[in-house]
C-alpha cells in the first residue's frame, strides 16, 4: 500500500510514509472487509460513514505538516484511523466524533493498540474542542460549504486547517493557513467526503 499507492504518487514526506506503514489499517475496518483493508478506496464503516482511502489520509496528513511537538484536532473520528496516523507524528491528538457508538469503539480500539496520546470526544466536530485549543493542525474528514468559524478560531498562529470544501457531492481539499495578516487558502485537489453535519456546516436531514 505505502509503496504503490503513496510513495509512487505525491506523498513525499518520509515521516508520513513511515506512519502509514506503522499503523495497521486492517484494525480499523469492519471484520467483513478485512480483505479490502489495503485497497486504494474508501470503505463503509457503518452509520453512513466511511474510512477514507489510504492516499487521502496520507495526503491530508502531509498537508497538515504535523511534527512531534504538534497538538492536533481530528474532526470526524470514525474508526480512529486518521487519529492513529496523526498520533504517530504528533505530541497529542484530540479527536471529535458526533456519533457516540463510533467514538466509543474508536476510543477502545486506539487504547488497545497502544495509542496513549489520543483523547476522544463526543460532540459537534464543526465546533471543534475549545478546551484544548489552540491547535497546530486541524484535519477534518467531512465536507463543509465553508471553513467553520469555530475551527478557524481554534487554529494556532501558523497552524493549518485541512478540510474538504464544496457541496454534498463534490469538494476541493483545501488547506487554510493562519498567517499574521489573516487566512490563506490553497487547494490540494478534488475529493469526495461525507457531509459535516452541523449548524456550522450542513444541516442534518430530517
Amino acid at each position: 500500500m505505502v509503496r504503490r499507492q503513496l510513495a509512487a504518487r505525491d506523498i513525499t514526506d518520509r515521516r508520513v510514509l513511515a506512519a502509514m506503514a506503522a499503523v495497521p489499517r486492517a484494525e480499523f475496518v469492519p471484520p467483513q472487509l478485512q480483505e479490502q483493508a489495503y485497497a486504494d478506496s474508501p470503505l463503509p464503516v457503518g452509520y453512513d460513514q466511511t474510512i477514507s482511502q489510504p492516499y487521502i489520509v496520507a495526503l491530508m496528513t502531509q498537508a497538515a505538516r504535523v511534527n512531534r511537538h504538534s497538538v492536533v484536532l481530528d474532526v470526524g473520528t470514525g474508526t480512529g484511523y486518521q487519529a492513529a496516523i496523526l498520533a504517530v507524528l504528533a505530541q497529542h491528538v484530540w479527536t471529535v466524533e458526533r456519533l457516540a457508538p463510533l467514538a466509543r469503539d474508536a476510543e477502545r480500539r486506539l487504547s488497545d493498540l497502544g495509542f496513549c496520546n489520543v483523547t476522544t470526544v463526543v460532540g459537534d466536530g464543526a465546533l471543534g474542542h475549545p478546551d484544548a485549543a489552540p491547535y497546530d493542525a486541524i484535519v477534518v474528514a467531512a465536507a463543509a460549504p465553508h471553513p467553520p468559524a469555530p475551527l478557524l478560531d481554534q487554529l494556532a498562529p501558523g497552524g493549518r486547517l485541512v478540510i474538504p470544501l464544496g457541496d454534498r457531492a463534490l469538494q476541493d481539499l483545501t488547506i487554510v493557513e493562519r498567517r499574521p495578516d489573516g487566512f490563506r487558502h490553497h487547494s490540494a485537489g478534488p475529493c469526495r467526503f461525507v457531509p459535516l453535519l452541523s449548524r456550522e456546516a450542513f444541516e442534518a436531514p430530517f
